[in-house]
């Protein structure tokens, strides 16, 4: 069972985020990533005196119990943290591959009241990419020998070492596997929907992580038009990256007065 905190009253938010702060070596890592370790706890700080907010740091989870990550696993696991936590309707914010998630749940359960997409986008999402980078993370992990010559690139991810094991790598390639005939233009959705990204969010890989381009912007950029008709309240942070646009500095702003014009947050007391 994934383990869950709940903070706060009122209508109630699943947020897959750690809750607690991370300390040490691994925070000072984070840090240099530009990740703020306290990210979690801010997101929920910034909610709880009007929602009540889930958080469950479902990533941490799968990474220490690793499974084949099938969409339908993905929504079970997030279902079941609902019930355990007692909660019937729910609104729903993940980012990134958290976000994906979320538009797989979406797809399985009447149970939501609002769901929020950061970093991911809901149409031309970036399935075939991003099973290319998890492929060629899941071979370096099975085998390091496998990967190719330093490149001249200058990305930041071609200088990255991988920590993670062949079981923690192969669930993202079962599920980007098992997302490859999905169509995301076929998707129609009747609850509020948000969706966000930065303006600089386009991930260039070098050889070592299958040469490939991760594009989260570009969607929202092209087709903003095209998701406002389909429902989707749509929002370009300028400037941000990938990492600058999940922090919770930056998604608060946006998360919470949209959260508030969809649902009926609890007044201040």
């Amino acid at each position: 069972m994934v383990a869950y905190e709940v903070h706060g009253t009122g209508p109630a938010v699943l947020m897959p985020v750690n809750p607690q702060p991370v300390e040490g070596t691994q925070a000072d890592e984070m840090r240099a990533w530009g990740v703020n370790p306290a990210n979690g706890r801010d997101l929920i700080a910034g909610l709880t005196d009007a929602y009540r907010v889930v958080a469950f740091d479902y990533e941490g989870h799968r990474l220490a119990h690793p499974v084949p990550l099938t969409p339908d696993r993905l929504a079970h696991d997030i279902l079941a943290v609902a019930d355990a936590a007692g909660v019937e309707r729910f609104a729903y914010y993940g980012y990134s591959w958290l976000a994906l998630a979320g538009l797989q749940l979406a797809l399985r359960t009447d149970r939501l009241t609002a769901l929020a997409m950061g970093g991911f986008p809901p149409l031309d999402g970036p399935y075939a990419s991003m099973l290319a980078v998890t492929k060629a993370t899941h071979d370096l992990a099975v085998d390091p020998s496998s990967q190719p010559p330093a490149s001249d690139s200058d990305s930041v991810w071609d200088s990255a070492e991988l920590t993670l094991s062949p079981e923690q790598t192969g669930q993202f390639v079962v599920l980007y596997e098992a997302l490859q005939s999905f169509s995301d233009a076929a998707v129609s959705l009747s609850v509020p929907r948000l969706c966000f990204a930065g303006s600089k969010d386009v991930i260039e890989y070098g050889p070592k992580w299958g040469g490939v381009t991760v594009d989260i912007a570009g969607p929202l950029l092209r087709r903003g038009d095209d998701l406002a008709t389909a429902g989707w309240d749509v929002r370009v942070l300028d400037g941000l990256d990938h990492t600058g646009a999940m922090q919770a500095a930056n998604v608060l702003p946006v998360l919470r007065p949209w959260l508030d014009s969809v649902l009926t947050p609890t007044p201040p007391s």
